[in-house]
């Protein structure tokens, strides 16, 4: 399999020509090889060896052993010297991901070529990717001072290209020394400013954009960051102090169009959504092309229940370069579903080929059909689904199971969870899944099994303790362990309802009922669900409160009456 780097830097067919032939110099890397080819052939038959290592290095590359392609190239570039051999071991070094290698290399481009724009950007971005910030004062000093015309577009990116550096402290204090030589440049304030605010320093940034804003009165991004900045401190009511703060610089500048998409989306974190999609009207009228306007004002719309709005808007999304189509069609097809619509909803979320949303759409479409009464048609449609990438797979088995549960079909709904934890066989999701379906068909030693080593995954999983508790208790199996893994379930997470009704049943089963009662009935007042009406009945029952029981029960059926642990209770005590 060919390696997809630059072109091979030699050919076989160079290095056929007899030394002295009478020919054309090559241009460009080529050329360079070939010099040292015929150098070598002057040295001590030193000729043979950068042959083979020529050789060596193309055909490893042409099978794809770039370790050993590199280790030629390497080699050579440290022997001849030569820019183009350099640059070539450089770009292998990066396939493979061997940036100490790269380093060297490009450490050795900068000694030959102390003036070169390119060696210097190459040592600042590996130095960058090692971490090695303290190391980048003086090829970045130089980058800057060598490009004065873009000097302020580079201030602006060197937070930028050291996002990822996980010390921020210490990237303040590099931009801060790279900023000295600059005292009147707004530019370098306003990336002292930002640095400061990814570093936790808010009063310091603060302190730095007023300095940019003295030297750039009318520049918009000191007001962006500084709303972004009184988002970030604590307290209530930050969305309304940042909205006010960028509708004031709106006054003073009212065609700074970026600042107010800001406030319009600031307005929305503040609940404010009359005045945001006034905002958002405004920028349609000064800008009815652009996208980044079009799609919130179609996403609040659709909040606000607008369909009108929201699929005018959506559709005009369509006939544009948005980023994202299939999240367009997504969301139109959740307009025609409020709208009443399941057929044009359905049709919407089968055009979704991809995106973020793609299998939001697949599991709505497929849902669609079960409701049509085409199970076997929305199997159909997850099975053809192209998922890659390991948790869409599993998503998608999840979506699957379901439809078969649904349907009763618990084997068969096993069985797919089971196949798809068979090829990941630590993806939590499908060990809890696989679990939960191997507990309805009575394999309690693998549900026990599955759930355990889920914990051990994830020892602060608090559904995994709940349900081995809940399945140990329900069918009166060791009781007092069951208790201890429905508590721990329970200080993981104290406000669930689902695990306060284990609690309340396993508290049930160890003959606690006044304990259980007063359990269930807080976890009934969170969630009024069909299985916590049963268990909660049954504990009345059990006190002797069967009117109260019954009252429950006959309530809870109106709601859910398809229940089948609700229906299976009733008629066991009151049939």
């Amino acid at each position: 399999m060919r390696s997809r780097l630059l072109p091979p830097l030699v050919s076989l067919a160079l290095l056929l020509p007899a030394a002295g032939a009478a020919q054309a110099a090559p241009a460009g890397p080529e050329a360079a090889v070939d010099r040292h080819i015929a150098a070598a052939s002057q040295a001590d038959g030193l000729t043979g060896q950068v042959v083979f290592q020529l050789l060596l290095g193309e055909v490893a590359l042409q099978r794809g052993q770039i370790d050993l392609a590199l280790g030629a190239y390497r080699d050579l570039a440290l022997r001849t010297r030569d820019i183009a051999v350099i640059k070539r071991a450089v770009e292998l070094a990066g396939a493979a991901r061997q940036y100490g290698v790269a380093l060297e290399l490009v450490r050795l481009w900068n000694e030959l070529e102390p003036d070169s724009r390119e060696a210097r950007q190459n040592l600042a971005g590996l130095l960058v990717m090692a971490g090695r910030i303290d190391e980048l004062d003086a090829p970045v000093r130089d980058m800057l001072a060598a490009d004065p015309d873009s000097l302020a577009d580079n201030f602006l990116a060197l937070n930028r290209m050291l996002a990822r550096h996980q010390d921020k402290a210490a990237v303040l204090a590099f931009i801060e020394r790279m900023a000295q030589p600059y005292p009147t440049l707004a530019e370098a304030y306003y990336a002292i400013a930002l640095a400061a605010f990814n570093a936790g320093q808010l009063e310091r940034a603060r302190f730095e954009l007023g300095r940019a804003r003295g030297l750039k009165p009318d520049w918009d991004a000191p007001v962006l960051l500084e709303a972004q900045i009184v988002l970030k401190e604590p307290g209530d009511g930050r969305p309304a102090e940042a909205a006010r703060l960028l509708a004031a610089y709106l006054e003073r500048h009212p065609a700074a169009l970026e600042v107010r998409l800001h406030l319009a989306r600031v307005l929305i974190g503040a609940r404010e959504y009359a005045d945001a999609r006034r905002q958002f009207e405004y920028l349609l009228r000064q800008a009815p092309d652009n996208p980044e306007v079009i799609y919130p004002i179609a996403m609040l719309a659709l909040q606000e229940q607008d369909l009108e709005t929201a699929r005018a808007q959506l559709s005009r999304l369509l006939e544009l370069p948005f980023p994202d189509p299939g999240a367009v069609r997504f969301f139109l097809g959740q307009v025609e579903e409020a709208a009443g619509q399941p057929m044009a909803a359905l049709e919407q979320y089968r055009q979704v080929s991809g995106g973020t949303q793609y299998l939001a759409a697949r599991s709505r479409a497929a849902q669609l059909l079960v409701q049509q009464g085409q199970r076997d048609a929305a199997l159909a449609l997850l099975r053809q689904s192209d998922a890659r990438a390991p948790r869409d797979k599993a998503q998608l088995a999840q979506l699957e199971a379901q439809i078969l549960r649904e349907a009763g079909q618990y084997a068969a709904a096993y069985a797919t969870l089971a196949a798809a934890l068979k090829q990941q066989p630590e993806q939590p999701d499908l060990l809890y899944d696989t679990a939960l379906a191997a507990e309805k068909l009575g394999k309690l030693q693998e549900t026990e099994t599955l759930l355990r080593k889920l914990i051990k995954l994830q020892p602060e999983h608090a559904h995994a303790y709940n349900a081995l508790g809940y399945t140990l208790a329900d069918r009166n199996l060791r009781l007092k362990e069951a208790r201890e893994l429905i508590e721990k379930a329970s200080r993981l997470a104290p406000e669930d309802p689902f695990i306060m009704d284990s609690l309340g049943w396993v508290q049930y089963r160890l003959g606690r009922l006044e304990e259980a009662r007063a359990t269930l009935e807080k976890a009934y007042a969170l969630k009024a669900d069909p299985e916590i009406a049963a268990h909660l009945g049954e504990v009345l029952w059990r006190l002797g409160l069967r009117a109260e029981a019954q009252a429950l029960w006959q309530k809870a059926l109106e709601h859910a009456p398809d229940n089948a642990t609700l229906r299976a209770t009733v008629r066991k005590f009151a049939p």
